[in-house]
């Protein structure tokens, strides 16, 4: 039996949304003046990919954008998240826009729109220009800078019809996984010291969302990936390795936007941040809402090698296509936010940005009947519920995704769609998770307009 709605009633004008972004479905790579971004480089390098995929045409969305206009809007969202690739509107990251692109974006907020479906974009979703990573990428300040000009093209074009805006997605994973451990593009493997990628990304996210305002934007955020740390042990060590842990991936990014400082970084041994005077004052200014990206909790345990933490399977729950790695506990999102919010007694309205899961599915084009999908998305729908029951202020929730996309390093090996794409013919075939989602959102309004 598939789960029904969660008998707790949202608050009225509660919304609910579906996300994409632009490299995992547009393909057309080189179309209109594109430039080359990191993950055209990462995709190009042998065994980067598991399946070997390069994201070409992946979806297709980048010519196919009525199909996607017309599934979102069947879905009946609110809003609609998408990314727009920086590359696609300054191809080296600086100097000229690229007119193309533009008309490009400007034409599909204006479908959305049309359709009933606001827009919601994204600015920066992993897509560094390869000119500017060349250049020092996020380890650089300069970045933010060059980023807050592209932010400024963007507005000045798109300002008139886009209210609220993503800045940057999930500066967590850029840092970890994508300096960090090498994981993700750019691919670098520089461990902890990775870490002033963190202040050149919330900095450029502060002067961007300052250059939006003044373009008229309505409020401006970013949206980061978060998790719920456990301790596999209940030791002294296993605990000492949730807060390093806990530090890396969570606090040092929410503490800046939340409260103005970092955590203290010195007494775990890790180099301080490359701040300069009024950094801080503008990035803990800077969000007009807080955006979370939520997927699953993560177990540590403490190890005695150069990462004082190894990651490991959390006990007694079970786990999405990606296997133990991405466990399923709904929970831990309520107790995430719960804490989130004791933490910090201000924090501003929460969109839940992205939340999702993968399961093996056939790739030729058909019905799925994906009823471990709509479980995961009840499960972390009734824990939002939970926590605003608890006094957090959520605002909205987010499915990822719309449609089976390329899934990064792990290419078409995993798909998280609403939505199946046969990704030899571009089909698309809205799976029972769908009409799911569609059914809980008019139920869920409905709820609302009794209690309201």
């Amino acid at each position: 039996m598939r789960p029904e709605l969660t008998t707790r009633p949202f608050p009225a004008g509660f919304r609910w949304s579906t996300a994409t972004s632009a490299f995992q479905i547009e393909g057309a790579r080189t179309a209109e003046g594109r430039g080359r971004s990191i993950w055209d480089d990462f995709v190009d390098a042998p065994g980067a990919v598991k399946d070997g995929s390069d994201a070409e045409p992946s979806c297709d969305s980048y010519r196919r954008t009525a199909d996607d206009v017309a599934l979102a809007s069947g879905l009946g969202v609110d809003r609609y998240r998408f990314s727009i690739p920086w590359v696609r509107i300054q191809p080296d990251g600086s100097g000229p826009l690229n007119r193309a692109g533009l008309d490009h974006y400007s034409r599909f907020v204006d479908d959305l729109l049309a359709s009933g479906v606001t827009p919601f974009p994204t600015l920066y979703h992993w897509e560094m220009p390869s000119a500017i990573e060349a250049a020092g990428g996020w380890l650089s300040r300069d970045t933010a800078q060059r980023f807050a000009d592209y932010a400024a093209i963007v507005g000045d074009h798109l300002g008139d019809r886009v209210v609220d805006w993503y800045t940057l997605n999930e500066p967590a994973m850029t840092t970890l996984q994508g300096y960090g451990t090498g994981e993700l593009a750019p691919g670098r493997q520089l461990l902890f010291g990775a870490l002033p990628t963190v202040h050149h990304q919330l900095l450029a996210h502060a002067l961007a969302a300052e250059a939006l305002r003044a373009r008229g934007a309505g409020r401006v955020g970013l949206v980061n990936n978060h998790t719920r740390v456990l301790p596999l042990n209940d030791t002294p060590e296993d605990h000492q390795a949730v807060a390093l842990y806990d530090l890396v991936h969570n606090r040092v990014f929410s503490e800046p936007l939340l409260a103005g400082v970092y955590p203290d970084l010195d007494a775990l041994g890790l180099p301080a941040m490359p701040v300069h005077p009024g950094d801080l004052e503008a990035i803990s200014s800077s969000i007009d809402f807080y955006g979370i990206n939520f997927y699953n909790p993560t177990t540590v345990t403490a190890s005695a090698g150069e990462i004082p933490f190894d990651i490991v399977p959390t006990p007694g729950v079970p786990f999405t296509g990606f296997g133990p790695e991405w466990p399923i506990m709904p929970g831990a999102l309520r107790d995430f936010l719960i804490d989130l919010a004791g933490r910090h007694p201000g924090l501003p309205p929460v969109i839940i940005g992205e939340n999702g899961a993968s399961f093996p599915e056939p790739d030729e084009a058909g019905r799925v009947e994906d009823d471990d999908r709509i479980s995961y998305l009840a499960g972390h729908i009734a824990a939002v519920a939970e926590a605003i029951d608890h006094g957090v202020d959520v605002e909205e929730y987010t499915v990822w995704s719309l449609l089976d996309n390329f899934e990064w390093a792990d290419g078409y090996t995993q798909r998280f769609g609403l939505v199946h794409v046969d990704f030899a013919t571009g089909e698309r075939t809205p799976k029972a998770s769908y009409d799911w989602y569609r059914n809980l959102i008019t139920d869920a309004r409905r709820a609302a307009e009794v209690t309201a």
